[in-house]
């Protein structure tokens, strides 16, 4: 198996296999079987709740607040995860379809997002 350009310094993964052709660069599958698309799709496709929680577990105690279930593409939902962390005036990533913002926002969030037109729970404690 060829390796294309690895895991260097750049950070980028495999990009081409002589045994399955050429691979996606986020889940280094074959084009031809990429989940990226599929996960994406399921998101948007759905109507669902919203929900927006508290975390500490694996974080040395430093709580963030954690948005799931968001029905966007991974594009909208880092664009709004950018919204998000200037609205709370916080640090924060978008990964895996959760946006997490550093610090306890949830009162925050969930009238921005009920401002945006979703249903929005709270979850947790």
């Amino acid at each position: 198996m060829a390796k294309g350009a690895g895991r260097g310094s750049s950070g980028g993964g495999y990009v081409y296999s002589t045994q399955h052709g050429e691979l996606c660069p986020k889940c280094e599958r074959p084009v031809v079987g990429c989940i990226c698309r599929r996960m994406a799709a399921a998101r948007a496709g759905t109507e669902r709740v919203v929900r927006v929680g508290r975390e500490t577990k694996g974080r040395k105690g430093k709580g963030v607040t954690l948005v799931t279930d968001v029905p966007l593409d991974d594009v909208e939902l880092a664009l709004l995860g950018k919204a998000l962390k200037k609205k709370c005036g916080s640090g924060g990533t978008t990964k895996d379809g959760v946006i997490e913002i550093q610090g306890d926002h949830r009162d925050a969030i969930v009238r921005e997002l009920e401002g945006r037109g979703w249903t929005v729970k709270r979850v947790g404690g």
